[in-house]
């Protein structure tokens, strides 16, 4: 008669240890005796053995249960003890136990999944209104598309695929290596599990051709340069059913003339004379939608900046209607590079009732600073 194995005294755990503790302790023995971390090594072959069988009973609950009564396949005189004489190490199931003991991904593969399309991207140029004010606009995109010919299936019409016969359409082979079994793609039908046998001649059966799809894109009032829009679906096809990717279509926006992008705002630069700077004028300024007329104070300094809230560009994803960016306008005193006789006579004029020195208070406090020390 058999004797009967002491599963605790194997795992090293109490009687009354918890599933937890059991895991534990099975997760830490053998990762120590595990036979890629002992290549040759009978012992540690053997003593894996050991804690794969005893993690087999005790991690069941209902194995656990009838091994500490006794009863069922662990009766005494059921063949020795429940059977387990002639207990054999099965790679494949074990592959189970360890994926989901330790993520190491040794459980039994299935054929090949649908997968998504690949997402794609192209590149527009379009005008600054186009940019302010939205547009719609018609793009021509190169892409892997489904052949017509065969719908997708790769076989020539009037033909199907066929059950691939080396996986018999499971998708994978599984291969004996020393006391593990290594599951893998199918080398016959690459995971699918199916083959063609009479491939299509159009598309030589990849199920897929290069072709140039069309589409209309709205592109939103407010994009920026290097905006990226998201077109879902409208990229490359998906395999084996799968959904198609994503459009992504990346905006390179015009000059304008006129208005330079700041952010969220917009900017102008508004030339002033001198007698406008000095005296203060009212002045004529360009918006998004017309004119709008700014008073400036008397004495503006040059760079001074006045802004006209809400009147810039619409701002992405901000509502319905969408909130809006501010203009800025900066004032520059425009000074002619040449002087007629009688802006001349101004000039001089002008110089000697302000002949003040607004460059002494530069000197004065140096000065003052350096006698102290």
């Amino acid at each position: 008669m058999a004797v009967r194995p002491d599963y605790y005294a194997t795992l090293g755990v109490d009687k009354k240890a918890s599933a937890e503790e059991i895991k534990k302790a099975y997760r830490k023995l053998a990762r120590q005796y595990h036979p890629d971390r002992n290549p040759d090594d009978k012992t540690a072959e053997e003593r894996f053995k050991e804690l794969s069988q005893a993690y087999d009973v005790l991690g069941d609950p209902e194995k656990r249960k009838q091994y500490d009564s006794g009863s069922g396949p662990f009766a005494t005189g059921a063949g020795g003890f429940g059977g387990f004489q002639n207990f054999e190490f099965d790679a494949s199931s074990m592959g189970d136990i360890l994926s989901n003991l330790f993520g190491a991904g040794r459980g039994r593969r299935t054929r090949a999944r649908p997968e998504r399309g690949q997402d794609l991207q192209v590149e527009v140029q379009i005008s600054f209104e186009q940019a302010i004010s939205g547009a719609q606009i018609s793009l021509s995109v190169p892409m892997r598309g489904l052949c017509d010919t065969c719908h997708g299936t790769g076989a020539k019409p009037g033909t199907t695929p066929k059950v691939c016969p080396h996986c018999e359409g499971r998708g994978i082979e599984t291969q004996g290596q020393g006391m593990f079994s290594i599951s893998q793609p199918c080398s016959r039908c690459g995971g699918s599990g199916t083959v063609i046998e009479t491939p299509c001649p159009t598309c030589r059966g990849t199920g897929a051709v290069r072709t140039v799809k069309r589409y209309k894109v709205n592109i939103p009032p407010g994009v920026k340069e290097g905006s990226r829009i998201r077109v879902a679906g409208k990229g490359e096809p998906g395999e084996r059913g799968g959904p198609a990717g994503d459009l992504y279509v990346v905006t390179h926006v015009g000059a304008s003339p006129i208005f330079k992008r700041r952010g969220e705002h917009l900017e102008v630069e508004v030339p002033l004379t001198i007698p406008e700077a000095l005296k203060g004028a009212e002045v004529t300024v360009p918006t998004l939608n017309g004119t709008k007329t700014l008073r400036v104070k008397p004495g503006t300094k040059h760079g001074t900046v006045q802004r006209l809230r809400g009147e810039g560009p619409p701002k992405l994803a901000s509502g319905t209607p969408p909130k809006r960016g501010d203009i800025h306008y900066r004032f520059v005193i425009d000074v002619p590079e040449k002087l007629t006789p009688e802006q001349q006579e101004a000039v001089e004029a002008l110089s000697k009732v302000m002949n003040g020195n607004p460059r002494a208070r530069l000197f004065s406090g140096a000065f003052s600073e350096a006698g102290e020390s």
